[in-house]
């Protein structure tokens, strides 16, 4: 059996916290493949490895002294080589940094030494091989990933390995400089390594026991999620649950490979299993409830709407001239509503009503501001009749106004549309109905 395990910043950020992941990558001989981040915060006020090089380079970059920056990384990383009763020195590599500043490497380049510097701390504490990412993770000159390239080098250098430690978040441009992902980096590269060697399991720990049902900001101490389709997770994440970087999921789903959230603080606890699909029955109807504020409602009202062919087209053509992109298009007869971001839509607000009375000719259109959109998700949806009356009972019930709903073809998730100040009362309300009223 052959798993990869991606370690988080937060669990990364001290000796201490190394330890710990020691201990979890030793306790399982399958855990051959480690891809770690760069160290996080080890307290509430700290700073995250990443933000300090940023810092240190903008002063590079303008052409101030940076050594006393570049000092305190050092510091990091020596307090915990010390930590862990480490023979090695980082001397060599911090020169090379330092030399590579002042020539203005890049951002980039300068963010994945985060990575990169952990990477070989890891591999010394684990004794394992040490692949850079720059020789085996390829983006193209104009910046995109290269999968048919990493994929076929990074199988070839990993069936030579029996253990080996690869840095998160970066890769190489066809020149070799250094180019990084998106912040979250590091669980699309963990991804990419198990694609790689066809992983029996990704293992992604972090500092949480998996997915919750709902944000536990709003619902206190909700229930977590043992199992979620790619499917789910993608709708959830669509409308802001983050726990795992989203771009992280396409490599492993192409080759089936599931993904297992775990907690390196808590590693006894089961977290929770990405999946293609399953045959298991969720606890609840739903699998999760997530949310965001901060929408328009552009409601255009026609005469006969439903008869002018190509009117929708006109609408949202209205909106692509302007750059906005659109999130729901509910409608009715004689009736068309496109919820859009406000802060998106606020600045070029007059030119889309304009470009929309030019091209489609309506009757009235309406705006409605300060809106937020909430979406249930759950496989469970399909097999219950009634869960959209439940959604709106349990809202009647807690005095919210529904503004919109919408189900996807799909019965996986339905969206409902309340103003911004019913936001947490509503999650509350539809969390409490699924979860804490049992039926």
């Amino acid at each position: 059996m052959k798993k990869v395990v991606k370690f988080g910043g937060s669990s990364l950020a001290s000796a201490e916290q190394f330890k710990k992941v020691g201990d979890i990558i030793r306790a399982d001989e399958s855990r051959r493949f480690v891809v770690p981040s760069a160290p996080g915060k080890r307290f509430s006020n700290d700073t995250k490895v990443t933000d300090m090089l940023y810092q240190c380079y903008n002063a590079a970059e303008s052409g101030r002294d940076f050594s006393e920056l570049l000092s305190k990384i050092k510091d990091r990383y020596y307090e915990i080589i010390k930590g862990l009763s480490l023979d090695l020195s980082l001397e060599d590599e911090f020169k090379t940094i330092e030399k590579s500043f002042k020539e203005k490497a890049g951002k980039d380049y300068a963010a994945s030494r985060g990575e990169y510097l952990n990477g070989i701390i890891m591999a010394n504490y684990l004794g394992y091989e040490f692949i850079d990412s720059a020789t085996v993770i390829f983006f193209d000159e104009d910046g995109s990933f290269n999968a048919e390239k990493t994929n076929a080098v990074l199988s070839a250098k990993l069936s030579t390995c029996e253990n080996a430690v690869i840095p998160g978040f970066y890769g190489a441009y066809p020149d070799g400089s250094v180019k990084t992902f998106s912040r979250g980096g590091s669980d699309i590269t963990g991804s990419i390594v198990a694609k790689a060697i066809k992983a029996d399991l990704y293992e992604n720990w972090t500092d949480v026991s998996g997915f919750l049902i709902a944000d536990p900001r709003i619902i206190n101490n909700p229930e977590g999620i043992t199992t979620i389709t790619y499917r789910e997770l993608r709708e959830l994440s669509y409308m802001g649950a983050t726990v795992l970087h989203e771009d992280a999921i396409f490599p492993v789903r192409q080759e089936g490979i599931p993904i297992n959230i775990r907690n390196t603080n808590a590693p006894d606890d089961a977290g929770t299993m990405i999946v293609e699909s399953t045959c298991k029955q969720p606890k609840y109807t739903i699998t999760g409830i997530a949310g965001k504020k901060g929408f328009v409602a552009v409601n255009i009202e026609k005469d006969k709407m439903n008869s002018e062919i190509g009117f929708g087209r006109k609408v949202l053509q209205a909106f692509e001239e302007n750059d906005i992109s659109f999130e729901h298009v509910p409608s009715g007869i004689d009736t068309m509503t496109v919820f859009v971001h406000q802060p998106e839509f606020e600045g070029k607000e007059q030119q889309v009503l304009s470009a929309i009375h030019r091209l489609s000719h309506p009757d009235t259109i309406e705006l409605e501001s300060d809106l937020a959109l909430i979406a249930v998700v759950g496989r469970g949806m399909r097999q219950t009749r009634g869960t959209a009356g439940r959604i709106f009972s349990a809202l009647a019930h807690a005095n919210v106004n529904v503004k919109m709903i919408d189900q996807g073809s799909s019965e996986l998730n339905i969206i409902i549309g309340v103003s911004n100040k019913d936001f947490e009362t509503a999650i509350k309300a539809i969390y409490d109905i699924f979860v804490l009223v049992q039926i």
